[in-house]
């Protein structure tokens, strides 16, 4: 039997925590109904989020009727839901250990309990489900916690409160008085359970919050919104592998575009689109040794791909490199609220999207600005990828968006093609490196002239999704962000307003319209975040800014109650989509960035004209 609704938390009722290999969800509830181990791409332990019954969770609740509510310890990505009743007030703090170094099977979760008011009941329930809910496993307790086995991997739960198993699962319950504290570590690929301390935890928390607070120290934003950048910065951080600087998509898989849909994708891999927008950010931030370390990843699968003789770059890999994402269905899984079907891997792999050079070439053409990251071996297979490119940029394909309607000329990997061209000239002339800059410039200027002449449609004055449509596509707000159009351009100033009046609803924007653009699947969706934020810096760029920092607010609001984004907002202001997705966090930041420094413009301008004018009515005087 299906679960009804109320059994999956809303998507946004949810807060992060991770150790920058893996990462878990904790709902309002505190119940971890999301975590994969040993590595964010790894098959799920806990996944009740994606099917009540079947998934498996860790869950810690008061055990009277009272209130709950959710932060983020100051400036960590350590997370404190709070219940509340007239009987108590108690917290339970989740946190992971940093792992930042080599890749590792051992993995912590840790979680607190404490009552801060009263007297509270607690009910535990830990009932792993490994791989996705598929493999069987056995559960035995010991002195001091208890040891779950499945074939290649073993968790053992530590307790400071005595546990029994109910079958194959591990249940407490337990009062606590005001000052006392209870505590769990739940570990992957560690020893067996032992005795647990106070001290460990106050150890383990106190080094927890110093590396986080340490790390975030570095940034360079001082401006109007810092607590939200902030709060993205380490979402950004949180869904990076240490290991190889790989950043992924979202911290899930299966999350449904539209409740009831099939537009449920993995993205717990690592787009080259999407990794080059986040390194991009984060280095704004002044958090340059990430981007180098995403830059040196970047650079292995140059080299192999090369070496493989396999034509043009994946647009996804694993964090590790490798590319084995064949897309498969979970249907034992019944999907969150009957979102099926449930999908790992991603078909989209073998897909060309010719955007995905573009977002690469810029990425470096920024981190070569902070630090030279391209050495000469580098610069060789830069200049082969160009090489590929020269031949292969008109061709039609799937685009940005990943369709799976057919292949098309699309205006926004065109545009990026440009880009990879532009950027690529800048690079050899600003560092001297030997290019065919004639032949480089040829297919630059070719495809900026066959977008004017085939992308522009005179009847709508606007540029349209792909050629031979005429409909708009909020991928193109990126057009003078990237140095394609200038913002007095008639061309842009008719696709701003254009997209302003068809994609645009209440500031949010849609992506397009899959009625006038079918992309062959079934249903609708919501706005899409990014390109909202991405609304927000083009209308910053026009000049129109009192209108951009009200659409900037406006987003705000849409975030959850600790500053966390999905990938969508429904039409009744529900998130949708994978949770938290990197392109919200990525593009909220450059938005908040270009904002702040234009209002900081116009103050200063403003504020010479007034004293100016003090200066002339005293002489006049």
């Amino acid at each position: 039997m299906a679960a009804t609704t109320d059994a999956y938390p809303p998507i946004e009722e949810h807060g992060l925590i991770g150790d920058l290999q893996t990462c878990a969800l904790v709902d309002t509830r505190g119940t971890i109904d999301w975590f994969c181990t040993p590595r964010f791409d790894s098959p799920s332990v806990f996944a009740s989020l994606l099917d009540h019954g079947k998934g498996g969770r860790f869950s810690i609740r008061a055990a009277h009727e009272g209130k709950t509510r959710q932060m983020y310890f100051p400036d960590t990505p350590v997370l404190v839901t709070r219940f509340v009743s007239e009987e108590g007030v108690a917290e339970v703090a989740d946190f992971m250990p940093v792992q930042p170094g080599e890749a590792t099977d051992r993995h912590e979760i840790i979680r607190a309990v404490r009552v801060v008011r009263g007297e509270v009941p607690f009910e535990v329930e830990v009932s792993p489900r490994f791989d996705y809910g598929r493999a069987g496993h056995t559960v035995h307790l010991t002195p001091h916690g208890a040891v779950f086995e499945t074939p290649g991997l073993t968790l053992g739960l530590r307790s400071t409160v005595p546990l029994e198993h109910r079958g194959d699962d591990v249940y407490a319950s337990f009062r606590l008085r005001m000052g006392e504290v209870a505590g769990f570590v739940l570990e992957s690929g560690g020893g067996g359970p032992h005795v647990l301390h106070q001290r460990e935890f106050d150890e383990r928390f106190n080094a927890t919050v110093e590396w986080w607070r340490d790390w975030l120290s570095t940034s360079t934003y001082t401006g109007r919104w810092r607590e939200m950048v902030d709060r993205s910065a380490i979402t950004l951080k949180l869904l990076t592998y240490a290991p190889t600087g790989a950043p992924v998509a979202a911290a899930t898989g299966g999350l449904p575009e539209l409740v009831g849909g099939e537009r449920n994708w993995d993205y717990r891999y690592t787009w080259l689109r999407d990794a080059s927008f986040t390194v991009q950010a984060l280095g704004r931030l002044g958090y340059v040794e990430d981007s180098l370390r995403f830059m040196r990843w970047l650079r292995d699968r140059i080299e192999e791909q090369h070496e493989s003789g396999s034509g043009p770059l994946r647009i996804m890999y694993r964090v590790d490199g490798s590319s084995d994402l064949d897309e498969f269905t979970l249907d034992h899984l019944e999907g969150y609220r009957q979102s099926a079907p449930v999908r790992i891997g991603n078909g989209a792999l073998d897909q060309l999207q010719l955007d995905t050079y573009g977002e690469m070439m810029d990425a470096l053409y920024h981190a070569e600005m902070e630090l030279p990251v391209v050495g000469n071996r580098g610069w060789s297979d830069v200049s082969r990828i160009l090489d590929w490119l020269c031949n292969n940029w008109d061709q039609p394909e799937e685009g940005i968006w990943e369709t799976r309607g057919g292949r098309q000329a699309f205006v926004y990997g065109r545009i990026m093609c440009w880009v990879a061209f532009d950027r690529a000239i800048r690079m050899a002339n600003d560092r001297g490196r030997p290019a065919p800059l004639e032949r480089w410039m040829k297919a630059r200027d070719s495809i900026n002239e066959q977008i004017v002449a085939h992308g522009w449609d005179p009847e709508r004055r606007a540029l349209v999704q792909h050629y031979g449509s005429k409909v708009l596509d909020g991928s193109i707000l990126a057009a003078v962000r990237l140095g394609f159009l200038v913002p007095t351009d008639e061309i842009w100033l008719g696709t701003l307003d254009g997209i302003g009046e068809e994609l645009v609803s209440d500031s949010l924007v849609y992506r397009y319209n899959p009625e006038a653009s079918p992309d062959g699947l079934r249903g609708s969706e919501g706005t899409f975040s990014m390109c909202t934020f991405w609304y927000v810096d083009a209308l910053t760029r026009t000049g129109r800014l009192d209108e951009a920092r009200l659409v900037f607010e406006k987003m705000l609001t849409y975030a959850n109650h600790i500053g966390l984004y999905a990938e969508e907002i429904g039409t009744t202001g529900e998130q949708l989509g994978n949770f938290p997705q990197a392109f919200t966090h990525l593009s909220l930041i450059n938005a908040a960035l270009e904002l702040d420094e234009r209002l900081n413009r116009r103050s200063q301008r403003r504020g010479h004209g007034r004293a100016l004018g003090e200066v002339l009515r005293a002489v006049e005087s």
